[in-house]
């Protein structure tokens, strides 16, 4: 582990929040370390020769099992960024009180080189390699999508670990991020984006944190610059601009940022990337070569979206942003950290901020192994109980000598029951407000805390300490 790494920031981060918290002789290394990290190298034939790959898994913590972690398909894959980010799933899971411990996995790929059948091919036996050392499984350690992966590679994933184990009753369960018609649920594929709007809609509620980030008012109107228009930034930019009426003014792709005052229109940039590749000759925008200079425009609230570590020593001082919302794993160093906090940038950290893939696969794994769907047995039964309510009401007026009636938009959105998606959202809206009040309970009351992310880290280690002691450590 080199001093300037990935894995290096998030122990220093975790260091300075760990030295706040009492903890017994010894836990706090215990809860540091990463407990193992699994290499596999396997072949496979492909093109008429065999094509050698390299694949991790590794297991942060398992306080709580089973362990839980994306897995990515990537070139840039290593040992020290899969244990970083098991790390920060162990104190992201603590945080909003999901009940795992963290666990991360990565395939030194491009999944761009490979045919579809050919990447089937390549994932299947991956999976192989995993459930063999027990690196997958419902009870265990369960996968969900990371970058360069989604719902197809998961259902991949889960065809074959119930073909390994088809007497397992609960094997749907055994990675989340799935297609609905294989055992998925309705908003895993927006969950970080979802959870990231949650995120900042609530930080938006409180006026006494606004004012640390020189910021006031509501969201309408605030200039947003996004760096990365893949699944998760484009969902936050999206529900943000057309659900909260923000401007999102500046996107950062990898051929370089697009800028448009008064806002892009996110979903025509989107398409406009599909078909050419890149932000490049989007229409009505201006369009600047060296995208990460974007980084340092002046805005209300900047997102990083991409990958970790974009914003470090070298270019924090620039940073005009008056809010971060971390939407990507470590966007920001530590020692980027420490000048922004010395700055008075405030930034909404990454295991707060991007929780809600990971608590919207809670609640996927907690379907898959009830067997059933979200809503399927109370919802007519609600819409039932609202109809009585209503009817009594209308009888009341009546008997009254009035006549009361409601809307009809009233009524299609007040008696009809929720669905999947609404349980959903709502499952995420609360735990994003419940773990926001507990970091921010942390930053406004411990003097010796001065920014949200050891706010964080502080509430996660005490609950993982809190685990530990119940387990007689």
């Amino acid at each position: 582990m080199t001093a300037g790494s990935f894995r290096a920031s998030v122990e220093r981060m975790f260091n300075r929040a760990a030295a706040l918290v009492d903890l017994p002789p010894g836990l706090e290394e215990k809860i540091r370390v990463c407990n193992s990290t699994y290499t596999v190298r396997f072949g496979v034939r492909l093109r008429g020769a065999i094509h050698t790959f390299v694949g991790y898994r590794s297991v942060h913590s398992e306080h709580m099992e089973p362990v839980k972690g994306g897995i990515r398909y990537a070139l840039s894959v290593n040992q020290d960024e899969v244990e970083a980010l098991a790390a920060l799933m162990t104190y992201k899971c603590a945080l909003v009180e999901v009940p795992f411990g963290g666990s991360k996995g990565g395939l030194c790929i491009d999944p761009r080189e490979w045919d579809v059948d050919e990447l089937e091919r390549i994932t299947r036996r991956f999976t192989y390699e995993l459930s063999r050392r027990s690196l997958i499984s419902p009870s265990q350690n369960v996968p969900a999508p990371d970058m360069g992966t989604g719902e197809r590679e998961m259902a991949w994933m889960a065809d074959a670990y119930k073909r390994l184990h088809p007497e397992d009753i609960n094997a749907k369960a055994c990675v989340t991020g799935k297609p609905r018609a294989g055992g998925g649920i309705a908003g895993r594929v927006e969950a970080t984006g979802r959870g990231l709007q949650y995120a900042l809609r609530e930080f938006f509620r409180h006026p006494e944190a606004l004012k640390r980030a020189g910021l006031s008012g509501d969201l309408s109107g605030k200039r947003i610059v996004v760096q990365g228009l893949g699944n998760v930034g484009f969902h936050v930019a999206h529900f943000l601009q057309t659900e909260d009426d923000c401007e999102i003014v500046t996107v950062i792709e990898r051929d370089g940022a697009v800028s448009a005052k008064g806002g892009l229109d996110i979903a025509a940039l989107r398409e406009h990337i599909r078909e050419t590749g890149g932000v490049r000759g989007f229409p009505g925008a201006e369009f600047r070569e060296n995208g990460l200079e974007a980084l340092e425009d002046e805005c209300d609230v900047l997102i990083p979206a991409a990958i970790e570590s974009v914003i470090h020593a070298d270019n924090a001082g620039r940073i005009r942003a008056k809010l971060i919302l971390e939407a990507a794993n470590g966007p920001i160093t530590a020692e980027a950290n420490a000048l922004l906090r010395d700055r008075g940038t405030v930034v909404i950290p990454d295991l707060y901020a991007n929780a809600g893939g990971v608590t919207v696969s809670y609640f996927e794994w907690v379907k898959n192994l009830s067997q059933i769907r979200m809503g399927r047995l109370e919802k007519r039964h609600e819409e039932a109980r609202n109809h009585l309510l209503v009817k009594e009401l209308q009888r009341l007026s009546a008997d009254a000598g009035f006549e009361w009636t409601l809307s009809d938009n009233f009524k299609s959105a007040y008696l009809r029951g929720a669905d999947e998606i609404e349980l959903v959202r709502s499952g995420l809206d609360d735990t994003m407000r419940e773990a926001y009040t507990q970091m921010q309970t942390v930053w406004f009351e411990d003097d010796r805390v001065d920014d949200l992310r050891t706010a964080a880290y502080v509430v996660a280690v005490r609950r993982i300490a809190k685990v530990y002691e119940s387990l007689g450590l």
